[in-house]
């Protein structure tokens, strides 16, 4: 919902974000701001701080960045009414009038969720009573002991086609809202309705604060469906929830990592074996929404899937699928299992302690990537060799991160040297080299990517490529209003060579949490107010202003960020080229010389897209 703008300017206000950080992180005051570990990420050294004075916080490490409305949502897993509500509250401040509309709504999530916790007892009471006595035994069989199921809330849903129906309406629940909640099937064509779960044994599905949201059944008796899941509902998506997220959350902090398994008993039974930071995915293929909520949980979550086909396969997908949404220090690893045994086998045959020692040997996601595209593959000849060059190369380009792409791609580019460095004799390539003649014009295009480009550094700043880049990553925000708000977490997560495009920085950063129209001449006076008009002049000139303000705000966002994705990937190019050439030298085929030359255009169109001033400094 929405709310005005004033109320949250209000809660701000009144809510001090170092008390509202400093009930979980440990923070250090030096002089006007405060410094701690990071919440969001690991790390030793303190790069997370907070600026009272400014009303936000940030994190070098990583780039978190936000208010105190942020900090919350993020921190507690929370909605953002969930967060206002509860931050108006601290704030002793009563909660605005919400519309008919908006009234209604919430009036039916929460009607919703009052629905599902009253059936969610109701099963647990069939799994204690007598009708469950089936399913009590099948958990003693997978030693499940009474606590465990217990605490997991489990329960069982009968074998009659209304029991929960008929409970429900004695609580005065109508028909509809069961229908809409997910827990009753059928009923069209004049038909009476019956449970959607009928015989199974019940695992409530809670959402991140631990409301039940959704049921997954397993089948006590030989139906087709072993497993059945709630249908998608208003408070129920299977791509965003994690079976024992809630459970798991504080745990996984602990440990510095979460396991992630297929089923509903694997996480139950590692949860019992005393690895509490297990969850699950719904019965199906990690989605991007599951990936963000593991990655809020610890930056390399280990997926622990079936030792068999079907789990290598899911191994396998989890891999493509994490590809476009990888980001520096967020990654996978992949606990393998053998001889076709899930979590639930290894622990109930061998302990806890062999559970450990699979985690501990987890491997990462460039092993898993290679070795999904290459076990029990032939690379006999060279055609096999450069079909597996072109598919790792294809698949590494769905890397949005270009930092992450760059180091995939040089990792890739060295394994396949190890892999195949006994496929070419050194007297067979000295031969191909001596039979290469070479024209002029490709000495000199291979001479230039095999050079190592030294970059010199004048009173000024850094020259080159790299300090254009810098100079663009600060004019631009300053020339062209608007901006700045669009790039600010990724500037101030910036590395600067030259100290003085280090201090505009800062000063940028923190004329945005002042709260003001920041237009130019806002933007002017901070930056001369901390004593930076000598470069504010210099970037401002005439000459030096028409190259950095552009015709839209869209446009300059979209310079800025090129110019941040060649300074942040440090003349990437130029390494690639140094391997390619490397490559060409090895093995001089007509396709590494194309890829050779393609790297040297590239790069020559990517610094000239770059403004250039004429001074470096």
């Amino acid at each position: 919902m929405a709310f005005p703008p004033q109320f949250l300017d209000e809660i701000r206000a009144r809510v001090p974000l170092s008390e509202v950080v400093g009930s979980g992180v440990r923070l250090q005051r030096r002089g006007a701001e405060y410094v701690g570990l990071c919440p969001f990420h690991q790390e030793k050294t303190p790069s997370f701080t907070v600026v009272e004075s400014k009303g936000f916080y940030h994190c070098f490490g990583c780039g978190a960045h936000g208010d105190v409305i942020r900090y919350v949502m993020e921190s507690e897993k929370l909605s953002f009414p969930e967060t206002v509500e509860r931050l108006a509250g601290r704030a002793g401040l009563a909660m605005p009038e919400r519309s008919p509309a908006q009234r209604e709504r919430e009036r039916r999530v929460a009607t919703l969720h009052d629905v599902l916790e009253e059936a969610c007892e109701w099963f647990r009471r069939q799994l204690a009573g007598k009708a469950g006595a089936g399913a009590r035994d099948y958990l003693a069989g997978r030693g499940v002991e009474r606590g465990t199921w217990e605490r997991f809330r489990l329960g069982y849903a009968p074998e009659g086609p209304r029991g929960l129906i008929r409970h429900l309406e004695t609580r005065g629940i109508a028909r509809d809202l069961m229908a809409e909640a997910g827990l009753i099937a059928g009923g069209r064509d004049g038909r009476e309705p019956v449970d959607r779960f009928r015989q199974r044994l019940v695992f409530p599905i809670g959402d991140r604060g631990g409301r039940t949201v959704g049921f997954g059944g397993r089948a006590m008796d030989d139906h087709p469906a072993k497993y059945l899941n709630s249908p998608e509902t208003p408070v129920f998506h299977k791509g965003h929830v994690l079976y024992g997220f809630a459970e798991a959350r504080k745990p996984a902090h602990d440990a510095g990592t979460v396991i992630v398994v297929e089923g509903y008993m694997d996480t139950v039974v590692l949860s019992q074996a005393g690895l509490r930071h297990v969850v699950a995915p719904l019965g199906t293929a990690l989605t991007e929404g599951h990936l963000a909520l593991l990655w809020s949980m610890a930056d390399e979550p280990v997926l622990c899937f079936d030792g068999d086909t079907a789990g290598y396969q899911a191994a396998c997908r989890a891999v493509d699928r994490a590809f476009p949404v990888l980001k520096a220090g967020k990654s996978l690893r992949f606990a393998l299992l053998s001889g076709g045994q899930d979590p639930d086998d290894l622990v109930r045959a061998r302990g806890a302690g062999a559970m450990r020692e699979v985690i501990d040997g987890a491997i990462p996601l460039m092993d898993m990537f290679w070795r999904s595209r290459t076990l029990g593959q032939s690379f006999a000849t060279p055609e096999r060799r450069a079909a597996l060059e072109r598919d790792l190369m294809v698949s590494s380009e769905r890397i949005a991160d270009t930092t992450v792409r760059h180091y995939y791609r040089g990792e890739i580019r060295q394994r396949l040297r190890d892999a195949f460095a006994g496929s070419w004799s050194s007297d067979r390539r000295r031969r191909m080299r001596q039979r290469g003649r070479l024209d002029r014009r490709r000495m000199d295009v291979w001479s230039h990517g095999r050079s190592v480009e030294v970059t010199p550094r004048l009173p000024g700043g850094p020259a080159g490529p790299r300090g254009m880049a810098e100079r663009a990553l600060i004019a631009l925000p300053l020339l062209n209003p608007g901006l700045l708000e669009r790039v600010a977490e990724s500037l101030a997560a910036v590395t600067f060579v030259d100290p003085r495009h280090e201090s505009m920085q800062k000063c940028l950063v923190d004329a945005l949490g002042s709260g003001e129209n920041l237009d130019s001449a806002a933007l002017a006076d901070h930056l001369k107010a901390a004593g930076l008009a000598g470069l504010l002049k210099e970037i401002s000139g005439t000459a030096a202003a028409s190259l950095y303000v552009i015709d839209s705000v869209d446009m300059a966002e979209s310079l800025w960020r090129h110019a941040h994705e060649l300074h942040q990937c440090r003349d990437v190019l130029g390494e690639e080229i140094h391997a390619d050439a490397g490559a060409w030298e090895d093995n001089p085929t007509d396709e590494a010389w194309q890829r050779l030359i393609a790297k040297v255009v590239e790069r020559e169109g990517w610094q000239a897209r770059v403004p250039a001033s004429g001074n470096d400094g």
